[in-house]
């Protein structure tokens, strides 16, 4: 599942007209290169959540044929219902087992083909972190022999992509809520496993994030 249907406000003008995930860098769509990223690392089926602008997404990526992949859409109406909302929403589509999870607003050279597993045993997400960047310098979770948790210590930055069981929404309602109280949810279980990716990850918030990430794409800088 690729997360798109959030409004981009930090991103606005630009968002004002296109969806955030159809914004380019390096003459690419942002979501073309998790889509050919995830066709590369052997998925076939994705789905993608859509809310602002949604219509446009669909129009841009169709079936997913192009990229050797079969899309299917979860549309959020009137309005997004948030990560953890929008993962529920979507749970009929993505059936019972475990799935990979991408934020739609990150650049990454992660390797989804290495994720596709299942959790660890006893888990019920398996979350990528990364070093944390400069506008995140105090990071979200601790990492330590494979288990995700909180508290003090060397934090790391959640990257927006995991593997995730449906069991961990399990008792949730309909609606607009966020992932976070989930995760804790499993931390406090003891249910929530994690690995550092060393290498590239960018978080295209703002309009100079894009900006830089488009130079480097483009090989001007």
């Amino acid at each position: 599942m690729v997360l798109a249907a959030g409004r981009g406000e930090r991103m606005r003008p630009l968002t004002d007209r296109e969806p955030k995930p159809l914004l380019r860098a390096g003459g690419k769509r942002l979501i073309e290169y998790h889509l050919e990223s995830l066709a590369a690392g052997g998925f076939r089926e994705v789905i993608v959540n859509t809310a602002w602008l949604g219509d446009m997404i669909e129009a841009a990526l169709g079936t997913g044929k192009q990229f050797g992949l079969s899309i299917t859409y979860s549309h959020e109406r009137p309005a997004a219902l948030e990560t953890g909302g929008g993962i529920f929403n979507a749970l009929p589509l993505l059936g019972s087992a475990p799935f990979l999870l991408v934020n739609g607003d990150v650049w990454t050279d992660i390797d989804f083909g290495a994720l596709r597993r299942s959790p660890p045993e006893q888990s019920l997400a398996h979350l990528v972190l990364v070093p944390n960047p400069p506008q995140h310098a105090r990071g979200d979770f601790l990492l330590k022999s494979g288990l995700v948790s909180e508290g003090e210590g060397v934090r790391l930055t959640y990257s927006g992509v995991g593997i995730f069981r449906p069991e961990l929404f399990a008792g949730c309602e309909p609606g607009k809520f966020p992932l976070l109280p989930l995760l804790r949810k499993a931390i406090a279980l003891r249910a929530l496993s994690g690995e550092l990716h060393q290498g590239r990850w960018y978080d295209i918030g703002t309009t100079e994030r894009l900006e830089a990430l488009d130079a480097q794409l483009s090989g001007t800088n």
